[in-house]
């Protein structure tokens, strides 16, 4: 349960620890897990505009510098920016200068009947210039000329340190490239050596450069390694342009003035005043994808065309795990029960059983997670070990997340159903059948039923020592069954999905305390 803006009510404990609302996590079939954003890893599939929607390979994005070439922003309030057209007049070209469509390689010729334009004959002409329809700034403000196509090149202003912070730039990636020489030099040189058999079983079979490594040959082509290149160095100075003298004394008209956001879109010059603002290119928005960094497979995995908003895979939880909703709370009284509604929503296609049970000890929670660290170095391990010691996926396994402790601390207690029930499961045409659901004897805590969700009526009460600046959490875990449709490769093959039992935790915030006094007759 969450609310835009506002504090999370109901939040689900990942395997790492954190707590996230259901839909600010996701949810692994092969590893039947939650993952929040920690425990996933984030790769760009592509490049695009926002604007004008054009998809641009990943190569060609870094030359850009992340920016579209056709779309400008608004300096003034960052909005996207359009071009308008308008009719201007101007001279007609000279007759010396005129070439009719006869003139074939500028011999005079001309074609009959094509008249001549007369000289200095003023003539009308379709220009261009760019336009915010937010704060209606244009072009023309600071001086930019219009153009006579649509899509051309608008000028852009010269930087006084362009050139200086190009070279900073290519000695820093010079740099960077030798350093990343050097590291897979070590990298080699530590690595046991492979056993003298190749396999023929690899992806790319028995090449040359692997025949030519067992037979102790040189490499084909030896590898050249980079120098960093060489840059003057800044030198500090003390000489420094003294301010004008009227510069305490000179009224200032804030209108002219730019604020701090209209800088900080122009890194590289941070205009004073507005007659320097010029547009920005927009900037490139990205498509990624999100992995599990346990099982390497993928959880989201959105559509490659810019203009679609579609999942090729959405594995977000919501989808796969029974959502708790508060519905009413009694005022907090300590020492006395306050009766909690809860609602719970079946989101899959199959019916699932609810268990709620209480939360794991501590010395239980510091054994689950000395089992996941075991089981992620071990997963770890094997992938090495399949992938001949690759550097990318060692880099991969030592940014998975660590699990820790909770961190919400209970202060109520929970007075639990007493036994499981069922939920239907989710039919988006039954809200519009006219057939009356049939009628199953439910446990004495849920109170209603409809379709796929139940609302239960359950007890709690505030401990003992919670003061009236406590906030009052509940914590229970929800067990539920979870039909998993993914095929293992497996010795034994089985007959159809497998339904499997899952855990877990789920923390509710109830309120603070109430000012009402408990009386006894």
């Amino acid at each position: 349960m969450a609310f835009f803006m506002l504090p999370n009510v109901v939040e689900y404990a990942c395997v790492c620890g954190l707590l996230n609302p259901l839909t600010k996590l996701y949810f692994c079939r092969y590893c039947m897990k939650l993952r929040c954003g920690f425990c996933v890893c984030h790769e760009v599939d592509s490049h695009f505009c926002s604007n004008c929607l054009e998809n641009i390979p990943s190569s060609e994005a870094k030359i850009r510098k992340n920016r579209c070439n056709t779309c400008f922003n608004c300096p003034s309030c960052q909005h996207t920016l359009s071009v308008r057209a308008s009719t201007a007049i101007v001279p007609a070209p000279s007759a010396e200068v005129v070439k009719t469509e006869g003139d074939v390689g500028g011999n005079g010729s001309k074609k009959e009947g094509t008249p001549e334009p007369s000289a200095g004959k003023p003539i009308a002409r379709k220009m261009y210039y760019l336009s915010c329809l937010n704060c209606r700034w244009s072009s023309r403000d600071v001086g930019i000329p219009d153009q006579t196509v649509a899509t051309g090149q608008w000028p852009e202003p010269e930087y006084a340190n362009a050139t200086r912070f190009s070279l900073l730039l290519e000695h820093y990636q010079s740099v960077v490239l030798h350093e990343k020489q050097e590291k897979q030099e070590l990298w080699r040189r530590k690595t046991p050596k492979q056993s003298k058999f190749p396999s023929l079983t690899d992806r790319t079979g028995l090449t040359v450069a692997m025949i030519r490594r067992q037979m102790g040959w040189a490499e084909s082509k030896a590898q050249v390694k980079s120098t960093p290149s060489p840059i003057n160095k800044s030198v500090a100075t003390e000489t420094v342009e003294e301010l004008p003298a009227d510069i305490f004394t000179k009224e200032l008209t804030l209108k002219n003035i730019t604020t701090l956001q209209q800088r900080l879109s122009h890194p590289s010059k941070q205009p004073f005043t507005v007659n320097k603002l010029f547009p920005q290119h927009k900037l490139l928005s990205i498509k990624r994808s999100l992995r599990c960094r346990q099982c390497d497979h993928n959880v989201i995995k959105s559509e490659y065309n810019p203009s679609s908003i579609k999942y090729r895979i959405a594995m977000f939880a919501a989808y796969h795990v029974p959502e708790v909703r508060i519905v009413r709370c009694e005022p907090l009284v300590k020492g006395q029960d306050a009766f909690l509604t809860l609602k719970i929503i079946n989101p899959t296609i199959n019916d699932m059983t609810i268990t709620i049970m209480d939360l794991p000890m501590e010395a239980e929670e510091k054994l689950m997670i000395d089992e996941l660290k075991q089981a992620a170095e071990s997963s770890a391990s094997s992938s090495l070990m399949i992938s001949g010691l690759s550097t990318s996926l060692t880099k991969q396994a030592s940014l998975a997340e660590d699990p820790r402790m909770v961190e919400a601390k209970v202060n109520g207690t929970f007075r639990l159903p007493d036994s499981s029930f069922v939920i239907n499961h989710r039919d988006d045409s039954a809200e519009f059948d006219e057939v009356v659901q049939s009628q199953q004897e439910d446990p004495k805590f849920i109170i209603w039923r409809k379709a796929n969700q139940i609302a239960m009526k359950l007890a709690v009460q505030p401990n003992e020592d919670c003061t009236p600046e406590d906030e009052i959490i509940v914590g229970f875990s929800l067990q539920y069954t979870y039909v998993n449709t993914v095929v293992e490769k497996s010795s034994t093959p089985t007959k159809g999905p497998q339904k499997q039992a899952l855990t877990t935790r789920v923390y509710v915030k109830l309120g603070m305390l109430s000012d009402a006094v408990s009386t006894t007759a």
